[in-house]
């Protein structure tokens, strides 16, 4: 209880945040999800059913009552593509929280910053709670907070590349930077990734292709579930500091 999650008063019990896309089949989906123990959900509006309940639908599997489902604006190319899921999504009653996503490249999924700053400064003053998928840049950042981002979910290697985090001096600026959580988003690969996430002092890690193609999701879902939670305790009890040379571990002074 001493170590919450608390985002514009929403309280998250898991620090684990998973997406729903490229697995098998929607039983897959639910297993991995149960077996990762997050409480957020991502779903992207524009590929995945949640809102036709006559033919297979994702919330079917998906228990809206017992977890927070987080739409996002997957594949959207431009601010007006973004805004409208996003309202799509309020409208339909799914969440007023949004994982905005404006894509400036086909090939490397990269945020378009530009239209992602217009795009979140839009919808946080329409009332949504905004968590805008960004690059690592400390100042892109701190300008999508000023623009009303409730967390900021900074890239750690491109999206489902599983390069881990590439750059873990930009986080640690970020972190410094901003007065919002940081979420890391994109890019972890396997278990240490999320630690590393972690570690820095990122508040939660969302993945999705990082579980969702592993061989065994449902294992690495359980791995990353783990991961984050050592990463987390590591960070709050504090590393010893890194030297050159060795350090005696046992005491000489007073021993025969």
């Amino acid at each position: 209880m001493e170590d919450r999650l608390v985002i514009r008063g929403i309280e998250f019990k898991s620090r684990l945040w998973v997406g729903t896309g490229k697995y098998k089949d929607f039983e897959e989906t639910a297993r991995a999800v149960e077996a990762s123990g997050t409480d957020v959900v991502t779903v992207a509006v524009r590929r995945v059913n949640i809102f036709d309940r006559k033919s297979p639908n994702l919330l079917d599997y998906i228990d809206p009552k017992k977890y927070k489902i987080l739409p996002n604006t997957a594949g959207c190319y431009t601010v007006e593509d973004a805004l409208r899921y996003a309202r799509l999504a309020r409208e339909a009653g799914v969440s007023d929280m949004i994982k905005l996503e404006v894509i400036g490249d086909e090939k490397t999924l990269f945020p378009d910053v530009c239209g992602l700053l217009e795009a979140t400064e839009i919808l946080a003053k329409e009332g949504f709670i905004v968590f805008p998928y960004t690059s690592d840049d400390p100042i892109t950042a701190k300008r999508l907070v000023d623009a009303g981002a409730a967390a900021v979910m900074p890239l750690g290697a491109p999206i489902g590349s599983g390069l881990g985090i590439r750059n873990p001096y930009n986080i640690k600026i970020i972190l410094e930077t901003v007065d919002v959580p940081v979420i890391v988003d994109a890019g972890v690969g396997t278990a240490s990734d999320a630690t590393i996430a972690m570690e820095l002092g990122c508040d939660a890690v969302l993945i999705n292709t990082g579980i969702a193609g592993a061989k065994d999701p449902i294992l690495m879902a359980e791995a990353m579930k783990n991961a984050v939670l050592a990463g987390r305790a590591a960070y709050r009890a504090g590393r010893i500091p890194k030297k050159l040379y060795a350090t005696a571990s046992s005491p000489i002074e007073g021993m025969l």
